[in-house]
């Protein structure tokens, strides 16, 4: 390919890119206002579609924020394209203080308080969840036999307190995330229907002062 890299990034660098951009997190951000704006959909549809994908990334469903957020969208007429654009709130910055609230929360909530997995061991409970999970499946199709009571304790105290802890703050979230949006987006847009007014005004002029020279 003509564009492609002379080099690929190595481990650390990719590391690095995935909690500091090349251009930096406010950049990022900015990049992601953009697109998110120039949607052709009605503010509403728009402002829907990043709610739901804010109150996507407050769950445990890590690999599945995108298909969550979409069906969200399509469940209240929300876009899909500011759904995936909004499970950006969901990132490496910020969820650590997803987990840690969500997890505080749910086992307040559940009462497992007690055998709550420490902070720090999160992300590697995930990592065995997933294994155990994938050597599951595999051995459904296999001789080996499978075995999901490894899980149980994961389910309890790990992936249920954080689902029921992340849905008030990812709720609130996603309510603010709306209201916030949606003024701004509604100006952006008239901004644009403004611009594309005073533009084809000049044309035509130009090619009314073009006529009346001939």
């Amino acid at each position: 390919m003509v564009f492609r890299r002379r080099s690929p990034p190595n481990l650390a660098r990719r590391i690095r890119n995935l909690f500091l951009p090349p251009g930096g997190w406010r950049r990022a951000l900015t990049y992601l206002r953009h697109r998110a704006s120039r949607i052709p959909d009605a503010p509403h549809r728009i402002a829907r579609g990043l709610a739901c994908g804010i109150l996507a990334s407050f769950t445990p469903l890590f690999g599945l924020h995108f298909f969550l957020a979409a069906a969200l969208a399509l469940l209240i007429r929300g876009n899909v394209i500011a759904a995936l654009i909004g499970t950006a709130a969901g990132n490496p910055l910020t969820f650590p203080f997803i987990a840690i609230l969500s997890l505080d929360l749910g086992h307040l909530i559940l009462g497992t308080r007690a055998e709550a997995v420490p902070i720090t061991q999160i992300m590697t409970a995930f990592g065995q969840a997933g294994d155990e999970i994938f050597r599951n499946v595999r051995a459904m199709f296999s001789a080996d036999i499978t075995n999901w009571s490894r899980l149980e304790r994961f389910f309890n105290y790990v992936f249920l307190p954080y689902l029921v802890g992340g849905l008030g703050p990812g709720l609130a979230a996603a309510t603010a995330g709306y209201w916030i949006s949606l003024p701004a987006l509604k100006g952006y847009q008239k901004l644009r229907a403004a611009r594309r007014e005073a533009r084809a005004r000049k044309q035509a002029e130009a090619a009314a002062g073009e006529g009346t020279e001939e």
